[in-house]
């Protein structure tokens, strides 16, 4: 016989998605429940009829609010040692700290530390899926799935493919592409919680004969999703232009290669032409907000508003280590400041849902992860909303729970993850 387990606290669900219908498809329940069995959430409502059941442990989170886990949907994960690296656009900042970090990444013992360190600082940081590039290595690709195979996470990658405009360590070819990413992807995708990404990393470093590989592996394997980034910034707009002078747009050296679909997300889509939103939105592709990368090396600024009433599918992401955070917390408050500057106040229930049920819905999860639902799987976290002093003083003048909850997601860090769980087991 399965054990039950009870968990206790505040509980925030969605019966909609607050972007679109405002903050009243949120439904907080200040004495809430979960009952979790065989790593499955089974049951969520009102502490007082649920705890009259029969448990083999209870756990009661006091005034902590349970939440999914986060989902972080577009991030570097061998970028992790090399976070917060000072002053440099886009181009320069890969050339003078990502390829070099990334050239360490063919030795699989570096890769492994690097994958286990990463996965560890996210848990800390209430993160409990990611999406990942890895490098050109297979040994990366497998050393991050293995790392989180042995946390139970449910994870997502690719091998990063370049064939052009990286340095030779760092480049494959249009056929090794093909081969190790489909090598890859048979042994990885949909073994225990991975799944495989196809994973061209921008334009400017694949060839047509490349970008054509990927298409035709992505029409073999179309359950699959295809990572990339598109228009982050206006310089690299201007270098995809030249490097692909009969293209309509950037979206179109994509689009022409077979690497357009609704199982595409493509990060950062900052600078869109309206002919390249018309196509996003009507392939279903998802769109991946990285907000602090965005300011860090200072990109521009999405348009979330302008998009999601469009009807684009919107994710959330840090986009280590050109996020300057690991911290999905400073995500959606950079989100809000973003907004902000385009005129637009996020709600915190609409940043939440971003860090949860969006990123679920970006990356095709949304009927196993993001929600505090039965059916779901058990990845929650139990948020502290008064974890420094500073936040604490804050909270404490709340009116309702949306007053409490905003200090923590503008000045929130690990120390208001309480608790982290992976399917219903606790990590930290």
């Amino acid at each position: 016989m399965s054990k039950r387990h009870l968990h206790l606290g505040q509980t925030l669900t969605f019966t909609a998605d607050p972007l679109v219908e405002g903050p009243g498809a949120a439904r907080h329940d200040r004495h809430g429940a979960l009952v979790i069995e065989d790593g499955v959430i089974t049951e969520v409502g009102d502490a007082e009829a649920l705890r009259r059941g029969d448990f083999s442990s209870t756990t009661d989170h006091g005034q902590a609010l349970l939440l999914p886990g986060f989902i972080d949907a577009h991030a570097h994960y061998p970028q992790t040692a090399m976070i917060a690296s000072w002053g440099k656009r886009l181009i320069d900042w890969l050339n003078t700290y990502t390829f070099p970090e990334e050239m360490r990444f063919g030795d699989p013992g570096y890769a492994a530390e690097i994958a286990g360190r990463y996965l560890d600082l996210l848990l800390a940081q209430g993160t409990t899926t990611v999406c990942s590039y890895c490098t050109i290595h297979p040994a990366s690709v497998d050393a991050f799935f293995e790392a989180a195979a042995a946390r139970g996470m449910r994870v997502l990658a690719g091998k990063t493919c370049m064939d052009r405009n990286a340095p030779e360590g760092l480049r494959d070819t249009a056929q090794s592409a093909y081969d190790d990413s489909k090598a890859l992807l048979t042994r990885w995708h949909g073994k225990g919680r991975a799944s495989y990404v196809i994973t061209p990393r921008f334009s400017p470093t694949s060839t047509p004969e490349q970008l054509s590989a990927l298409g035709a592996l992505w029409a073999e394997h179309p359950d699959c999703l295809m990572q990339t980034h598109l228009s982050e910034q206006t310089d690299e707009i201007a270098w995809v232009k030249s490097l692909f002078p009969q293209a309509r747009d950037y979206l179109d050296t994509y689009e022409a290669h077979g690497l357009l679909g609704a199982n595409g997300l493509y990060g950062h889509a900052i600078h869109l032409e309206p002919r390249e939103k018309d196509r996003l939105r009507e392939t279903g592709a998802a769109l991946i907000h990285c907000p602090t990368s965005n300011t860090f090396i200072g990109s521009g600024l999405f348009d979330m508003d302008g998009l999601t009433r469009a009807g684009h599918r919107v994710g959330l992401a840090t986009d280590t280590g050109g996020g300057s955070s690991f911290s999905m917390l400073r995500s959606m408050a950079a989100a809000y400041e973003v907004a902000q500057l385009r005129g637009r106040a996020l709600h915190p229930a609409e940043l939440i849902w971003l860090a949860t049920t969006g990123s679920a819905r970006a990356l095709r999860l949304d009927n196993r992860i993001g929600s505090l639902a039965p059916g779901m799987e058990a990845d929650f976290i139990a948020l502290d909303l008064a974890s420094t002093p500073a936040i604490a003083q804050r909270s404490a003048r709340a009116k309702d729970l949306w007053e409490a909850l905003f200090p923590t997601i503008m000045m929130g860090d690990d120390r208001a993850i309480a608790a982290t769980y992976v399917a219903g087991r606790r990590v930290v």
